[in-house]
């Protein structure tokens, strides 16, 4: 196995050093220097704005990307000792701009806005977004992998303190904004930055940017970006201390054993800038009862399905942890949410409190990248929970262009003695380096990675392995993929579907341009995937053949068609419906085919719509499953939504027939840009469970809040309470 590799890391090093350079005459703005005062109104008044130089003569992104866009954006930029300061116009044929709601972190495809992207480091793979609606709403978001993959390329769970206001004026808007120095990671001395600047225009369903981005890639691809030169060198970045106390008051009541609780929580955050290029995150006894709640999910398949991180700690440079393994979730060595997260004796997903930790990140120059993460979890003997520590170290270097090599180290070690413990779960240790392919021109793409785990009394080879290839220009998508997990590979700190697989995936697509008036283009793709059993002769246990046909509209709606040939051999006993019933048996092969049509309406409609059938065969049997996402837009202040999905299943006697329903409607209201009320509802049938999460939040100061959250939820198969609270929490962000 070592020898390929070998192979694979020189066949992978190849195409790194053959692909096309960067543009070498990318675009450039001066950025000036002032000492002038600016006063953030979203005017533009002061003298100094009509001396800057602008960013403008953006070009289209959609529908094409060959012509300058129709309407004017002009972007322009200047510093000063403490903030870099951003001036934006934007145009259009009317003034009838789009806008969900006043809430920051709003969808940046579902608003008019124009977006900021600084690469302080220049590496083209990591960079900071921000962006601004019509109305000074705020949002921001980190950029990593190069901005390549669709799925992860961009965090917006990230939160800085900035400043900026709006102004519809007719038919354009105008912004200020103010980003201070201190929210951003860079180098002293520095004179340049990488830039990019692009807008969402809904009026008139197009996608521009500063700097030209071929339609193949991502708009927030970092391989397509220019630059913008300071007047003089920056100054060493004087970031503040940020303290972050919380206080949390909850009363509930367990209705299982009618049992009432009350308790208040104290606990602090602290943000401590390294340098110019790290931060340094502690917490003690922190809480997470202001996150979001996550959306409920159905599953008729056989693995785990992941959920997305949304607790701030963890999100500042989380690729950095976060990106190990595979790029498909094949296998992922460190995922987030298993800190925090155990399951009791009876299988469910319970919160083990974290006492404390330290997680240290960032960049030690630009080709550099550290971090350090160490967590201490509490016991829960009632539930048979241990006290763990959980711990990580990495180390990234930058190679190439845009390309890097990771190493890491992982630990998960029980503190104490405890007699309910198994031997064998004592302690997992897992270490590993990944090569990381991005060319100049994000033509060629690709991941390598081997890692090994250790724990008590295993002494086997417990390898995880991937080489994945990706070749994407403007007519063709072609991706090979190669994964291995043995049986015995364990990460109790990772996310990992199943073991013992050796998955062979290949898929290519060719893409038609249209010069019609509706269709701006059309898809093919063929997807064969199959996966294998090293440990049974390589035995094949399953294998998913994938027709697909993707339209994409002009006005940005997009018709997906797809066939899908199934085989499966089940090794165990599998119950799809996850309900108790007669298990389908194992040891035994299932072919079955499926279709599938999926629709996404413009959005610049103020109802929206997402919508997916699929029905077919099933195993031995059928189904039918539809789902649906709705949203209605009271502009600003509402944004309705509903979430559908239903699951039909039908096999034969004397296995289950089951009808799943998810029914999640949820109502955000955004009284201003500081006072924001949300209500979701969740029914799930699979689970038996609804549950009801109302939130009011009033924001007083920037990243301090106030929370007010009511949650109840209730067992449905004998319909009666299980759990209801009530939560104060007070949260204030100071600096030292």
């Amino acid at each position: 196995m070592y020898k390929y590799f070998v192979f694979l890391v020189l066949f992978f090093v190849q195409f790194t050093i053959i692909s096309a350079p960067r543009d070498t005459n990318p675009r450039t703005i001066f950025v000036k220097y002032t000492t002038e005062r600016i006063d953030l109104d979203g005017v533009l008044s002061e003298g100094i704005w009509g001396h800057a130089n602008k960013a403008d003569s953006f070009w289209q992104f959609f529908p094409t990307d060959s012509i300058k866009s129709k309407n004017p954006t002009e972007v322009k930029l200047l510093y000063n000792d403490s903030h870099l300061y951003i001036g934006i116009r934007a145009q259009s044929k009317q003034g009838n701009f789009i806008i969900n709601s006043l809430r920051r972190d709003f969808s940046g495809s579902t608003n008019d806005n124009v977006s900021l992207i600084f690469d302080t480091f220049k590496d083209g793979t990591t960079a900071y977004l921000f962006s601004v609606n019509p109305f000074g709403v705020q949002r921001e978001a980190l950029i990593s992998g190069g901005g390549s993959n669709p799925a992860d390329a961009l965090n917006p769970t990230w939160d800085v303190k900035w400043q900026s206001e709006g102004k519809v004026i007719g038919n354009e808007y105008i912004l200020e904004i103010a980003i201070p120095f201190s929210s951003l990671k860079f180098r002293e001395g520095d004179q340049s930055w990488r830039f990019q600047t692009y807008r969402w225009d809904l009026q008139t369903n197009e996608q521009s940017a500063w700097s030209n981005v071929p339609q193949n890639q991502l708009l927030i691809n970092l391989a397509f970006l220019g630059e913008m030169v300071f007047e003089k060198p920056l100054r060493k970045n004087r970031a503040p201390i940020y303290l972050i106390p919380y206080l949390n008051a909850l009363s509930g009541r367990n209705f299982s054993n009618q049992s009432e609780a009350s308790s208040l929580g104290l606990g602090v955050d602290a943000k401590i800038a390294i340098g110019n290029g790290m931060n340094l995150d502690v917490t003690i006894n922190p809480d997470f009862s202001n996150v979001e709640v996550d959306n409920m999910v159905t599953n008729i398949t056989r693995f785990e399905v992941s959920l997305p991180e949304k607790r701030q700690f963890f999100i500042d440079n989380n690729d950095l942890f976060g990106s190990f393994g595979s790029t498909y979730n094949d296998a992922k060595p460190f995922f987030s949410r298993r800190i925090g997260i155990v399951r009791d004796t009876l299988g469910r997903n319970i919160e083990n409190r974290i006492l404390g930790g330290v997680r240290l990140s960032g960049k030690l120059d630009q080709n550099w990248r550290i971090g350090l993460l160490n967590l201490q979890t509490a016991e829960d003997i009632a539930n048979r929970v241990v006290s763990n520590n959980n711990a990580m170290f990495v180390l990234q270097r930058k190679v190439f262009s845009r390309s890097n090599i990771g190493f890491f180290l992982l630990n998960r070690e029980t503190l104490g003695k405890y007699e309910f413990q198994n031997p064998n779960s004592l302690y997992n240790r897992v270490i590993g380096f990944d090569y990381n392919l991005a060319s100049a021109n994000n033509t060629w793409t690709g991941k390598f990675y081997l890692h090994k785990s250790f724990q008590p009394g295993d002494f086997s080879r417990n390898l995880s392995s991937q080489g994945v290839l990706n070749y994407n220009t403007r007519f063709f998508n072609i991706v090979t993929d190669w994964v291995y997990v043995d049986k015995d590979f364990r990460s109790d700190l990772g996310f990992i579907p199943r073991t013992d697989i050796f998955k062979s995936g290949n898929g290519i697509s060719r893409t038609f341009y249209s010069q019609g008036s509706v269709i701006n283009k059309v898809t093919p793709r063929v997807i064969n995937l199959m996966f294998f059993k090293p440990s049974a002769d390589y035995k094949k246990t399953d294998q998913l053949i994938w027709l697909n046909t993707d339209i994409e509209f002009k006005n940005q709606s997009l018709l997906s068609f797809r066939y899908i040939w199934n085989y499966t051999y089940l090794t165990t006993n599998f119950d799809p419906t996850r309900s108790g019933a007669k298990p389908l048996p194992g040891n035994q092969d299932y072919t079955y085919q499926q279709g599938y049509v999926a629709y996404t309406s413009k959005n610049s409609s103020l109802v929206t719509f997402t919508g997916t059938l699929t029905a077919g065969q099933f195993f031995n049997g059928h189904n039918v499953s539809l789902s649906g996402i709705t949203n209605v837009r009271i502009m600003p202040k509402a944004l309705i939504s509903l979430i559908t999905n239903y699951d039909y299943i039908e096999l034969p006697h004397p296995y289950p027939t089951t009808h799943i329903v998810l029914v999640s409607p949820k109502v955000d209201l955004t009284f201003s840009k500081s006072l924001f009320w949300s209500t979701l509802i969740q029914f799930n049938n699979q689970t038996n469970n609804l549950g009801i999460n109302s939130r009011l939040q009033y924001r007083f100061a920037p990243l301090s809040d106030f929370y007010l959250v009511y949650n109840d939820n209730y067992y449905t198969k004998e319909f009666g309470p299980t759990y209801r609270s009530i939560n104060l929490k007070l949260t204030y962000w100071l600096n030292l």
